[in-house]
Protein backbone atom coordinates (compact mmCIF):
# COMPACT_ATOMS: atom_id res chain seq x y z
CA UNK A 1 0.00 0.00 0.00
CA UNK A 2 1.33 3.42 -0.89
CA UNK A 3 0.69 6.33 1.37
CA UNK A 4 0.43 10.00 0.40
CA UNK A 5 3.56 11.68 -0.80
CA UNK A 6 5.33 13.66 1.86
CA UNK A 7 7.01 16.84 0.78
CA UNK A 8 8.24 19.91 2.63
CA UNK A 9 7.58 21.92 -0.55
CA UNK A 10 4.26 22.77 1.02
CA UNK A 11 6.21 24.97 3.43
CA UNK A 12 6.37 28.23 1.45
CA UNK A 13 9.10 29.75 3.59
CA UNK A 14 11.38 26.74 3.21
CA UNK A 15 10.72 26.56 -0.52
CA UNK A 16 11.57 30.23 -0.81
CA UNK A 17 14.81 29.76 1.12
CA UNK A 18 15.90 26.94 -1.20
CA UNK A 19 15.09 29.07 -4.22
CA UNK A 20 17.09 32.01 -2.82
CA UNK A 21 20.08 29.74 -2.16
CA UNK A 22 20.04 28.49 -5.75
CA UNK A 23 19.81 32.03 -7.14
CA UNK A 24 22.65 33.15 -4.87
CA UNK A 25 24.79 30.19 -5.93
CA UNK A 26 24.17 30.96 -9.61
CA UNK A 27 25.06 34.64 -9.09
CA UNK A 28 28.25 33.80 -7.21
CA UNK A 29 29.21 31.29 -9.87
CA UNK A 30 28.80 33.94 -12.57
CA UNK A 31 30.82 36.48 -10.59
CA UNK A 32 33.52 33.94 -9.89
CA UNK A 33 33.80 32.93 -13.54
CA UNK A 34 34.08 36.58 -14.58
CA UNK A 35 36.99 37.12 -12.19
CA UNK A 36 35.16 39.66 -10.03
CA UNK A 37 35.35 37.60 -6.83
CA UNK A 38 38.45 35.51 -7.37
CA UNK A 39 39.83 36.39 -3.95
CA UNK A 40 36.63 36.67 -1.95
CA UNK A 41 34.62 33.61 -3.01
CA UNK A 42 35.42 30.22 -1.47
CA UNK A 43 34.59 26.92 -3.26
CA UNK A 44 30.96 25.96 -2.71
CA UNK A 45 29.58 22.45 -2.23
CA UNK A 46 26.42 21.56 -4.12
CA UNK A 47 23.77 20.64 -1.56
CA UNK A 48 21.31 17.86 -2.26
CA UNK A 49 18.28 19.84 -1.13
CA UNK A 50 15.58 17.52 -2.48
CA UNK A 51 15.77 13.76 -1.97
CA UNK A 52 13.52 11.30 -3.78
CA UNK A 53 13.20 8.36 -1.40
CA UNK A 54 11.55 5.05 -2.31
CA UNK A 55 11.32 2.05 0.01
CA UNK A 56 10.78 -1.39 -1.54
CA UNK A 57 9.62 -4.46 0.37
CA UNK A 58 7.87 -7.81 -0.01
CA UNK A 59 5.03 -9.09 2.22
CA UNK A 60 6.82 -12.39 3.03
CA UNK A 61 9.32 -10.49 5.21
CA UNK A 62 9.04 -8.61 8.51
CA UNK A 63 7.07 -5.56 7.42
CA UNK A 64 6.93 -4.03 10.88
CA UNK A 65 10.70 -3.94 11.09
CA UNK A 66 10.94 -2.80 7.46
CA UNK A 67 8.58 0.16 8.01
CA UNK A 68 10.31 1.17 11.26
CA UNK A 69 13.70 1.24 9.52
CA UNK A 70 12.23 3.27 6.68
CA UNK A 71 10.69 5.78 9.08
CA UNK A 72 14.09 6.19 10.77
CA UNK A 73 15.82 6.71 7.43
CA UNK A 74 13.30 9.36 6.40
CA UNK A 75 13.65 11.10 9.76
CA UNK A 76 17.45 11.17 9.41
CA UNK A 77 17.25 12.85 6.02
CA UNK A 78 14.85 15.45 7.37
CA UNK A 79 17.05 15.95 10.44
CA UNK A 80 19.87 16.96 8.09
CA UNK A 81 17.62 19.48 6.35
CA UNK A 82 16.64 17.54 3.21
CA UNK A 83 13.28 17.96 1.56
CA UNK A 84 12.09 14.37 1.18
CA UNK A 85 9.68 13.43 -1.60
CA UNK A 86 8.22 10.05 -2.40
CA UNK A 87 5.79 7.66 -0.73
CA UNK A 88 5.92 7.48 3.06
CA UNK A 89 4.92 3.81 3.08
CA UNK A 90 6.47 0.66 1.64
CA UNK A 91 6.13 -0.02 -2.08
CA UNK A 92 5.31 -3.70 -2.53
CA UNK A 93 2.78 -4.36 -5.29
CA UNK A 94 2.38 -3.55 -8.96
CA UNK A 95 -0.38 -1.12 -7.99
CA UNK A 96 1.95 0.50 -5.47
CA UNK A 97 4.56 1.08 -8.16
CA UNK A 98 1.97 2.48 -10.58
CA UNK A 99 0.84 4.98 -7.94
CA UNK A 100 4.32 6.44 -7.41
CA UNK A 101 5.32 9.59 -9.27
CA UNK A 102 8.72 10.90 -8.35
CA UNK A 103 9.36 14.61 -9.04
CA UNK A 104 12.82 15.82 -10.01
CA UNK A 105 15.28 15.60 -7.15
CA UNK A 106 18.91 16.31 -6.37
CA UNK A 107 19.44 12.81 -4.98
CA UNK A 108 17.59 9.53 -5.50
CA UNK A 109 17.72 6.90 -2.76
CA UNK A 110 16.56 3.32 -3.20
CA UNK A 111 15.82 2.19 0.36
CA UNK A 112 15.63 -1.61 0.44
CA UNK A 113 13.35 -2.06 3.44
CA UNK A 114 13.29 -5.80 2.80
CA UNK A 115 14.10 -8.00 -0.15
CA UNK A 116 12.29 -7.13 -3.36
CA UNK A 117 12.70 -8.23 -6.92
CA UNK A 118 14.35 -5.62 -9.12
CA UNK A 119 11.43 -4.69 -11.38
CA UNK A 120 10.13 -1.82 -9.17
CA UNK A 121 13.65 -0.36 -8.91
CA UNK A 122 14.02 -0.35 -12.69
CA UNK A 123 10.54 1.07 -13.21
CA UNK A 124 10.98 3.92 -10.73
CA UNK A 125 14.70 4.71 -10.93
CA UNK A 126 16.01 3.28 -14.18
CA UNK A 127 15.89 6.60 -16.04
CA UNK A 128 16.77 9.16 -13.38
CA UNK A 129 19.72 11.47 -13.87
CA UNK A 130 22.84 10.70 -11.88
CA UNK A 131 23.65 7.67 -9.74
CA UNK A 132 21.13 6.04 -7.43
CA UNK A 133 22.11 5.60 -3.80
CA UNK A 134 21.13 2.10 -2.66
CA UNK A 135 20.64 1.78 1.10
CA UNK A 136 20.54 -1.69 2.69
CA UNK A 137 19.69 -2.60 6.29
CA UNK A 138 21.35 -4.88 8.79
CA UNK A 139 19.66 -8.15 9.62
CA UNK A 140 17.76 -8.07 12.93
CA UNK A 141 16.79 -11.05 15.05
CA UNK A 142 18.55 -13.83 16.91
CA UNK A 143 20.97 -16.42 15.53
CA UNK A 144 19.08 -19.32 14.02
CA UNK A 145 15.99 -17.33 13.08
CA UNK A 146 14.74 -16.68 9.57
CA UNK A 147 16.09 -13.83 7.46
CA UNK A 148 13.69 -11.10 8.49
CA UNK A 149 14.63 -8.55 5.83
CA UNK A 150 17.24 -9.83 3.33
CA UNK A 151 17.80 -6.20 2.46
CA UNK A 152 21.38 -6.46 1.21
CA UNK A 153 20.48 -9.15 -1.31
CA UNK A 154 17.68 -6.91 -2.56
CA UNK A 155 20.04 -3.99 -3.17
CA UNK A 156 22.49 -6.35 -4.89
CA UNK A 157 19.77 -7.63 -7.24
CA UNK A 158 18.46 -4.12 -7.94
CA UNK A 159 21.98 -2.89 -8.74
CA UNK A 160 22.41 -5.65 -11.34
CA UNK A 161 19.10 -4.79 -12.99
CA UNK A 162 19.80 -1.05 -12.95
CA UNK A 163 23.21 -1.63 -14.51
CA UNK A 164 21.48 -3.55 -17.30
CA UNK A 165 19.49 -0.42 -18.20
CA UNK A 166 22.51 1.87 -18.04
CA UNK A 167 22.04 3.20 -14.50
CA UNK A 168 24.85 3.34 -11.94
CA UNK A 169 24.46 2.80 -8.20
CA UNK A 170 26.31 3.67 -5.01
CA UNK A 171 25.83 1.82 -1.76
CA UNK A 172 25.35 2.43 1.97
CA UNK A 173 24.84 -0.45 4.39
CA UNK A 174 23.63 -0.06 7.95
CA UNK A 175 20.86 1.37 10.08
CA UNK A 176 20.03 5.05 10.41
CA UNK A 177 21.34 5.34 14.00
CA UNK A 178 24.85 4.12 13.18
CA UNK A 179 27.53 6.86 13.22
CA UNK A 180 29.13 5.79 9.93
CA UNK A 181 25.72 5.73 8.22
CA UNK A 182 24.84 9.16 9.55
CA UNK A 183 28.17 10.47 8.29
CA UNK A 184 27.65 8.86 4.86
CA UNK A 185 24.16 10.33 4.51
CA UNK A 186 25.40 13.76 5.58
CA UNK A 187 28.17 13.54 2.97
CA UNK A 188 25.68 12.42 0.30
CA UNK A 189 23.46 15.42 1.01
CA UNK A 190 26.54 17.62 0.62
CA UNK A 191 27.12 16.15 -2.83
CA UNK A 192 29.77 13.59 -1.87
CA UNK A 193 28.38 10.13 -2.64
CA UNK A 194 30.08 6.96 -1.38
CA UNK A 195 32.84 5.73 -3.67
CA UNK A 196 32.35 2.69 -5.86
CA UNK A 197 34.91 0.06 -4.84
CA UNK A 198 37.44 -1.10 -7.37
CA UNK A 199 39.54 -4.25 -6.92
CA UNK A 200 43.26 -4.19 -6.38
CA UNK A 201 45.41 -5.52 -9.20
CA UNK A 202 45.65 -9.22 -8.54
CA UNK A 203 48.35 -11.24 -10.24
CA UNK A 204 47.72 -14.75 -9.08
CA UNK A 205 48.86 -18.11 -10.36
CA UNK A 206 47.69 -19.03 -13.83
CA UNK A 207 46.57 -22.61 -14.37
CA UNK A 208 48.01 -24.58 -17.25
CA UNK A 209 46.46 -24.47 -20.71
CA UNK A 210 46.37 -28.27 -20.72
CA UNK A 211 44.30 -28.42 -17.53
CA UNK A 212 41.99 -25.67 -18.77
CA UNK A 213 41.49 -27.53 -22.03
CA UNK A 214 40.61 -30.68 -20.06
CA UNK A 215 37.97 -28.62 -18.24
CA UNK A 216 36.53 -27.37 -21.53
CA UNK A 217 36.49 -30.92 -22.90
CA UNK A 218 34.71 -32.14 -19.77
CA UNK A 219 31.98 -29.51 -20.16
CA UNK A 220 31.45 -29.98 -23.89
CA UNK A 221 28.22 -31.79 -24.69
CA UNK A 222 26.83 -31.70 -21.17
CA UNK A 223 23.22 -30.63 -20.72
CA UNK A 224 21.41 -28.25 -18.38
CA UNK A 225 17.69 -28.66 -17.85
CA UNK A 226 15.95 -25.30 -17.34
CA UNK A 227 12.46 -25.26 -15.82
CA UNK A 228 10.25 -22.23 -16.33
CA UNK A 229 11.11 -18.59 -16.84
CA UNK A 230 13.40 -16.49 -14.66
CA UNK A 231 11.48 -14.98 -11.72
CA UNK A 232 10.26 -11.44 -12.44
CA UNK A 233 13.02 -8.91 -11.84
CA UNK A 234 15.77 -11.54 -11.49
CA UNK A 235 18.03 -10.27 -14.26
CA UNK A 236 21.00 -12.51 -13.31
CA UNK A 237 18.82 -15.52 -14.15
CA UNK A 238 18.35 -14.48 -17.80
CA UNK A 239 20.52 -16.45 -20.21
CA UNK A 240 21.42 -16.81 -23.88
CA UNK A 241 21.47 -20.50 -24.87
CA UNK A 242 23.50 -19.90 -28.04
CA UNK A 243 26.10 -17.91 -26.11
CA UNK A 244 26.48 -20.70 -23.55
CA UNK A 245 26.71 -23.33 -26.28
CA UNK A 246 29.34 -21.48 -28.33
CA UNK A 247 31.61 -20.65 -25.36
CA UNK A 248 31.26 -23.73 -23.15
CA UNK A 249 29.76 -26.41 -25.37
CA UNK A 250 26.81 -26.79 -23.00
CA UNK A 251 23.28 -27.49 -24.27
CA UNK A 252 20.09 -26.22 -22.62
CA UNK A 253 16.86 -28.20 -22.45
CA UNK A 254 14.07 -25.76 -21.58
CA UNK A 255 10.60 -26.77 -20.35
CA UNK A 256 7.74 -24.74 -18.89
CA UNK A 257 6.40 -24.86 -15.35
CA UNK A 258 3.28 -26.51 -16.74
CA UNK A 259 5.49 -29.16 -18.37
CA UNK A 260 7.16 -29.76 -15.01
CA UNK A 261 3.82 -30.02 -13.20
CA UNK A 262 2.71 -32.52 -15.82
CA UNK A 263 5.77 -34.67 -15.16
CA UNK A 264 5.16 -34.44 -11.40
CA UNK A 265 1.51 -35.50 -11.79
CA UNK A 266 2.69 -38.70 -13.51
CA UNK A 267 4.65 -39.84 -10.46
CA UNK A 268 2.95 -42.86 -8.87
CA UNK A 269 1.98 -42.74 -5.21
CA UNK A 270 4.23 -45.67 -4.40
CA UNK A 271 7.20 -43.81 -5.92
CA UNK A 272 6.43 -40.81 -3.69
CA UNK A 273 6.16 -43.08 -0.66
CA UNK A 274 9.46 -44.76 -1.47
CA UNK A 275 11.27 -41.42 -2.00
CA UNK A 276 9.83 -40.06 1.26
CA UNK A 277 10.85 -43.18 3.17
CA UNK A 278 14.40 -42.87 1.81
CA UNK A 279 14.63 -39.22 2.80
CA UNK A 280 13.23 -39.94 6.27
CA UNK A 281 15.70 -42.76 6.84
CA UNK A 282 18.59 -40.49 5.84
CA UNK A 283 17.40 -37.55 7.94
CA UNK A 284 15.03 -38.41 10.79
CA UNK A 285 14.42 -34.69 11.46
CA UNK A 286 12.10 -34.84 8.46
CA UNK A 287 9.47 -36.30 10.82
CA UNK A 288 8.79 -32.75 12.08
CA UNK A 289 7.52 -31.70 8.62
CA UNK A 290 3.95 -32.27 7.48
CA UNK A 291 3.94 -35.69 5.80
CA UNK A 292 1.76 -34.71 2.86
CA UNK A 293 3.88 -31.65 2.11
CA UNK A 294 7.01 -33.76 2.32
CA UNK A 295 5.60 -36.37 -0.06
CA UNK A 296 4.89 -33.62 -2.58
CA UNK A 297 8.51 -32.46 -2.35
CA UNK A 298 9.95 -35.92 -2.89
CA UNK A 299 7.49 -36.52 -5.70
CA UNK A 300 9.17 -33.54 -7.37
CA UNK A 301 12.52 -35.20 -6.73
CA UNK A 302 11.32 -38.37 -8.48
CA UNK A 303 9.96 -36.42 -11.46
CA UNK A 304 13.11 -34.32 -11.88
CA UNK A 305 15.33 -37.38 -11.55
CA UNK A 306 13.38 -39.20 -14.27
CA UNK A 307 13.61 -36.13 -16.53
CA UNK A 308 17.35 -36.02 -15.84
CA UNK A 309 17.64 -39.67 -16.79
CA UNK A 310 15.47 -39.37 -19.92
CA UNK A 311 17.27 -36.28 -21.23
CA UNK A 312 20.75 -37.23 -19.96
CA UNK A 313 20.90 -33.98 -17.97
CA UNK A 314 23.92 -33.01 -15.91
CA UNK A 315 22.36 -30.00 -14.22
CA UNK A 316 18.90 -28.64 -13.42
CA UNK A 317 18.01 -24.97 -12.94
CA UNK A 318 14.43 -24.61 -11.77
CA UNK A 319 11.99 -21.79 -11.14
CA UNK A 320 11.24 -22.91 -7.58
CA UNK A 321 8.73 -20.14 -6.75
CA UNK A 322 6.09 -18.79 -6.75
CA UNK A 323 4.23 -21.63 -8.49
CA UNK A 324 5.50 -24.52 -6.37
CA UNK A 325 4.45 -23.04 -3.00
CA UNK A 326 1.32 -21.27 -4.29
CA UNK A 327 -0.04 -23.91 -6.68
CA UNK A 328 1.43 -27.16 -5.40
CA UNK A 329 1.57 -26.17 -1.73
CA UNK A 330 5.18 -27.05 -1.00
CA UNK A 331 8.70 -25.62 -1.18
CA UNK A 332 10.98 -27.98 -3.07
CA UNK A 333 14.42 -26.99 -1.72
CA UNK A 334 15.13 -30.41 -0.22
CA UNK A 335 14.47 -32.21 -3.51
CA UNK A 336 17.25 -30.14 -5.13
CA UNK A 337 19.60 -30.89 -2.24
CA UNK A 338 19.00 -34.64 -2.56
CA UNK A 339 19.64 -34.54 -6.33
CA UNK A 340 22.84 -32.60 -5.64
CA UNK A 341 23.94 -35.24 -3.14
CA UNK A 342 23.68 -37.79 -5.95
CA UNK A 343 25.81 -35.74 -8.34
CA UNK A 344 23.37 -33.51 -10.26
CA UNK A 345 24.19 -29.80 -10.28
CA UNK A 346 21.09 -27.92 -9.11
CA UNK A 347 20.25 -24.24 -8.90
CA UNK A 348 17.10 -22.57 -7.70
CA UNK A 349 15.34 -19.52 -9.22
CA UNK A 350 16.08 -20.86 -12.71
CA UNK A 351 19.63 -19.54 -12.57
CA UNK A 352 21.15 -21.16 -15.66
CA UNK A 353 24.33 -19.07 -15.58
CA UNK A 354 24.65 -20.03 -11.93
CA UNK A 355 24.57 -23.67 -13.06
CA UNK A 356 27.20 -22.90 -15.71
CA UNK A 357 29.35 -21.34 -12.97
CA UNK A 358 28.99 -24.46 -10.80
CA UNK A 359 29.81 -26.73 -13.73
CA UNK A 360 32.92 -24.70 -14.48
CA UNK A 361 34.02 -25.22 -10.86
CA UNK A 362 33.26 -28.93 -11.19
CA UNK A 363 35.27 -29.12 -14.40
CA UNK A 364 38.21 -27.68 -12.43
CA UNK A 365 37.99 -30.37 -9.78
CA UNK A 366 35.42 -29.14 -7.26
CA UNK A 367 32.37 -31.30 -6.56
CA UNK A 368 31.42 -29.17 -3.53
CA UNK A 369 29.61 -26.08 -4.78
CA UNK A 370 26.52 -24.15 -3.76
CA UNK A 371 24.59 -21.13 -5.02
CA UNK A 372 24.41 -18.39 -2.35
CA UNK A 373 23.35 -14.79 -1.72
CA UNK A 374 25.39 -12.24 0.22
CA UNK A 375 22.90 -11.45 3.00
CA UNK A 376 24.89 -9.93 5.85
CA UNK A 377 28.07 -7.95 6.43
CA UNK A 378 30.09 -7.46 9.61
CA UNK A 379 32.79 -5.05 8.48
CA UNK A 380 34.40 -4.88 11.92
CA UNK A 381 35.12 -8.63 11.81
CA UNK A 382 35.87 -8.71 8.08
CA UNK A 383 33.17 -11.25 7.33
CA UNK A 384 30.13 -11.81 5.18
CA UNK A 385 27.34 -14.31 5.63
CA UNK A 386 26.42 -16.27 2.55
CA UNK A 387 23.04 -17.97 2.51
CA UNK A 388 20.29 -19.66 0.60
CA UNK A 389 17.04 -20.99 1.81
CA UNK A 390 17.76 -24.73 2.08
CA UNK A 391 18.72 -26.50 -1.17
CA UNK A 392 22.28 -27.43 -0.19
CA UNK A 393 23.44 -31.02 -0.48
CA UNK A 394 23.91 -32.58 2.95
CA UNK A 395 27.54 -33.34 2.03
CA UNK A 396 28.11 -29.57 2.27
CA UNK A 397 26.96 -29.43 5.90
CA UNK A 398 29.42 -28.57 8.64
CA UNK A 399 28.19 -31.79 10.30
CA UNK A 400 26.35 -33.99 7.78
CA UNK A 401 25.06 -36.30 10.54
CA UNK A 402 23.14 -33.35 12.00
CA UNK A 403 21.98 -31.78 8.74
CA UNK A 404 18.34 -31.28 9.63
CA UNK A 405 15.34 -30.72 7.38
CA UNK A 406 12.57 -28.25 8.17
CA UNK A 407 9.97 -26.01 6.57
CA UNK A 408 10.96 -23.13 4.31
CA UNK A 409 11.97 -20.08 6.35
CA UNK A 410 9.55 -17.66 4.65
CA UNK A 411 6.74 -19.79 3.28
CA UNK A 412 6.56 -22.15 6.28
CA UNK A 413 6.03 -25.06 3.92
CA UNK A 414 8.17 -28.17 3.59
CA UNK A 415 10.86 -29.11 2.86
CA UNK A 416 14.12 -27.17 3.14
CA UNK A 417 17.50 -27.96 4.66
CA UNK A 418 18.42 -26.17 7.87
CA UNK A 419 22.13 -26.46 8.69
CA UNK A 420 25.37 -24.45 8.56
CA UNK A 421 27.69 -25.03 5.62
CA UNK A 422 31.10 -26.65 5.94
CA UNK A 423 34.21 -24.75 6.92
CA UNK A 424 37.57 -24.27 5.24
CA UNK A 425 39.10 -22.22 2.39
CA UNK A 426 36.54 -21.19 -0.24
CA UNK A 427 36.39 -19.58 -3.66
CA UNK A 428 33.56 -17.20 -4.54
CA UNK A 429 32.91 -17.17 -8.26
CA UNK A 430 30.29 -16.06 -10.80
CA UNK A 431 29.78 -15.87 -14.57
CA UNK A 432 27.51 -13.01 -15.65
CA UNK A 433 26.19 -11.37 -18.78
CA UNK A 434 28.10 -8.21 -19.74
CA UNK A 435 26.33 -5.13 -21.09
CA UNK A 436 29.59 -3.66 -22.42
CA UNK A 437 29.16 -3.70 -26.23
CA UNK A 438 32.93 -3.91 -26.74
CA UNK A 439 33.02 -7.34 -25.06
CA UNK A 440 32.66 -9.78 -27.94
CA UNK A 441 31.90 -12.70 -25.63
CA UNK A 442 28.99 -10.95 -23.93
CA UNK A 443 30.06 -12.46 -20.59
CA UNK A 444 32.20 -11.41 -17.63
CA UNK A 445 33.47 -13.15 -14.49
CA UNK A 446 34.16 -12.17 -10.90
CA UNK A 447 36.13 -14.20 -8.36
CA UNK A 448 37.30 -13.83 -4.78
CA UNK A 449 38.65 -15.91 -1.92
CA UNK A 450 37.92 -16.42 1.75
CA UNK A 451 37.73 -18.78 4.72
CA UNK A 452 34.44 -20.33 5.88
CA UNK A 453 34.76 -20.39 9.67
CA UNK A 454 32.98 -22.47 12.33
CA UNK A 455 29.76 -20.71 13.29
CA UNK A 456 26.15 -21.57 14.14
CA UNK A 457 23.60 -21.57 11.34
CA UNK A 458 23.02 -17.84 11.54
CA UNK A 459 19.87 -17.85 9.41
CA UNK A 460 17.34 -20.62 8.92
CA UNK A 461 18.30 -22.41 5.71
CA UNK A 462 21.99 -22.85 4.82
CA UNK A 463 24.55 -20.26 5.99
CA UNK A 464 28.31 -19.94 5.56
CA UNK A 465 30.17 -17.36 7.65
CA UNK A 466 33.15 -16.29 5.53
CA UNK A 467 36.17 -14.17 6.38
CA UNK A 468 36.97 -12.62 3.02
CA UNK A 469 40.53 -12.31 1.74
CA UNK A 470 40.06 -8.64 0.79
CA UNK A 471 38.30 -6.17 3.02
CA UNK A 472 34.75 -7.50 3.42
CA UNK A 473 33.09 -4.10 3.14
CA UNK A 474 35.05 -3.29 -0.02
CA UNK A 475 34.14 -6.66 -1.54
CA UNK A 476 30.42 -6.20 -0.87
CA UNK A 477 30.52 -2.62 -2.10
CA UNK A 478 32.36 -3.74 -5.23
CA UNK A 479 29.86 -6.50 -5.97
CA UNK A 480 26.94 -4.06 -5.59
CA UNK A 481 28.37 -1.02 -7.36
CA UNK A 482 29.87 -3.22 -10.07
CA UNK A 483 26.38 -4.53 -10.81
CA UNK A 484 27.39 -8.16 -10.27
CA UNK A 485 24.74 -10.84 -9.62
CA UNK A 486 23.27 -11.46 -6.20
CA UNK A 487 23.93 -15.18 -6.76
CA UNK A 488 27.52 -16.30 -6.22
CA UNK A 489 28.86 -19.83 -6.22
CA UNK A 490 30.82 -20.88 -3.16
CA UNK A 491 33.33 -23.65 -3.82
CA UNK A 492 35.42 -25.42 -1.17
CA UNK A 493 38.64 -25.65 -3.16
CA UNK A 494 40.78 -22.95 -4.77
CA UNK A 495 39.75 -22.98 -8.42
CA UNK A 496 41.13 -19.51 -9.17
CA UNK A 497 44.17 -20.60 -11.22
CA UNK A 498 41.95 -22.62 -13.54
CA UNK A 499 39.38 -19.83 -13.73
CA UNK A 500 42.09 -17.35 -14.71
CA UNK A 501 43.33 -19.61 -17.49
CA UNK A 502 39.85 -20.45 -18.81
CA UNK A 503 38.88 -16.77 -18.80
CA UNK A 504 42.07 -15.94 -20.70
CA UNK A 505 41.50 -18.63 -23.31
CA UNK A 506 37.88 -17.56 -23.85
CA UNK A 507 38.63 -13.84 -23.81
CA UNK A 508 36.15 -13.23 -20.97
CA UNK A 509 37.02 -10.26 -18.70
CA UNK A 510 37.78 -11.40 -15.14
CA UNK A 511 37.49 -9.14 -12.11
CA UNK A 512 39.38 -10.53 -9.14
CA UNK A 513 39.10 -9.39 -5.56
Amino acid sequence: MVGPEHSCFSDKDHHSLIKKRKIALLALTRLYSSGTLLQEVLPLEVEMSTVALVALARPTFDLGCAQANFDSARALLEEFGATVVGPAELVMTVDDVAAVTLPEADLHILFMASFSDASPAVELLGKVKGPVLGWSMREPGEVGERLKLNSMCGVNLAAHALMNVGQSIRHIHGNADEPQVRAAIKDALAGKLPEASTPKNVTGELGSEADAQKAFDWMKGKKIGAVGDAPIGFTPCVYDAQQIRSLFGLDIRQITIDDAFGKISEVKEEARELAYAGALAAQPSLSSVNVEEAKKVYGVEVALDKWREDELLDAIAIRCWPEFPTEMGACICSSLGRLADRGTVTTCERDVLGAVTMMMCEALGSDENYLVDIVDLDASKGLVRLWHCGSAATKLAADPKNATQSTHCNRKLGVAGNFPLKTGPVTLFRIDRDVDPSNRTGLRMVVSRGESIPAPNHFQGNTATVITQPDAAALVNGIVTGGYPHHLVISWIDVRPGIRQMAKMLGIPLTEW
